[in-house]
């Protein structure tokens, strides 16, 4: 099997009798225990419990797999007994994801948390796929969008992730500058792959141009940015690559319809964690002092204005 949690879950079910009663040994919701339950049984193609009205009885096959679950788990425990103490530092693999947009500025924050840390292993994953905490798949994600609302996630405010509308001075050279909003329809762009993405800027373009108009398209974040630098036309990039292409041109002002919260989640049975808990402070101070030293690109841009 490959997930032992939900092994574990349906091992509790058997010796409690009910989901509530698991979900308090488990330390979590109610509905991850009635998830993990329907999500093996559908993966065994055969029902573990007999359902009703004061709880779960453990059927035939239920009985054959919960024998090796209650071994496993007397295993499991005297395992950790040998390396109790060994989770409360700061030290071992250090699990973060969030989608490739946000790299440029979280991998210099998780860098000096490292740097500080020197015990620690620091796997930062990025990518589309959204990684599953309750697998323990990382320790803490960075998402955009709305606040995610799984019943067994704990979600925290970091950042708002603004973007800026933007284009290369070959393209500039190439097909001129918009004259404004409404001169977008004559112009090319740079955009996502996916028509249907759910972020607003993209939405927001969806909306204004002809999809014709959209020249190069990518499901990468990081090459979108290269197409816009490269001069392919007009796109979207996040305030911080903004600030480390000072060479692109903002064709119209920007909108806070366009940006995006950033959150912090973590699961809560790892979120009291001695390594997870210094993490997220150090994500949330960073964010606090960004906050009062004031946007990136804004700074970038009157710094650059001073020296003109």
């Amino acid at each position: 099997m490959e997930n032992w949690d939900e092994i574990r879950t349906a091992y509790q079910v058997a010796r409690l009798g009910t989901v509530s009663g698991a979900a308090d040994v488990l330390g979590v919701h109610h509905a991850t225990v009635i998830r993990h339950i329907d999500a093996l049984e559908a993966n065994l193609g055969a029902k573990l419990f007999q359902r009703h009205a004061r709880g779960y009885t453990a059927t035939e096959a239920g009985e054959d797999l919960l024998q090796v679950a209650q071994a496993t788990d007397d295993q499991l425990t005297q395992l950790a007994g040998r390396i109790k103490g060994r989770g409360q530092g700061v030290n071992g693999d250090l699990v973060v994801t969030s989608l490739v947009s946000a790299a440029p500025v979280l991998t210099p924050i998780l860098t000096q948390f490292q740097i500080a840390n020197p015990g620690l292993r620091v796997r930062y994953l990025t990518g589309d796929r959204l990684f599953r905490l309750e697998y323990g798949e990382a320790h803490v994600a960075i998402r955009a969008g709305e606040a995610p609302d799984q019943p067994d996630n704990v979600v925290q405010p970091f950042l708002r992730q603004h973007v800026r509308l933007v284009a290369a001075p070959d393209y500039i050279a190439r097909k001129g500058m918009p004259a404004g909003e409404d001169d977008l329809v004559n112009h090319e762009f740079v955009g996502h792959d996916d028509a249907g993405s759910r972020a607003p800027f993209n939405k927001w373009l969806r909306g204004k141009v002809d999809d014709s108009q959209i020249v190069f398209r990518t499901s990468d974040n990081r090459a979108m940015l290269d197409a816009i630098v490269a001069g392919a036309g007009i796109g979207f990039v996040m305030d911080w690559s903004f600030a480390r292409h000072p060479e692109l041109v903002e064709v119209i002002p920007t909108r806070d319809a366009w940006s995006a919260d950033l959150w912090l989640v973590t699961h809560v049975d790892l979120h009291r964690t001695a390594k997870v808990q210094a993490v997220l402070k150090y994500l949330k101070d960073t964010a606090k002092v960004m906050s009062r030293q004031g946007n990136v690109a804004e700074m970038t841009l009157a710094r650059n204005a001073d020296a003109v």
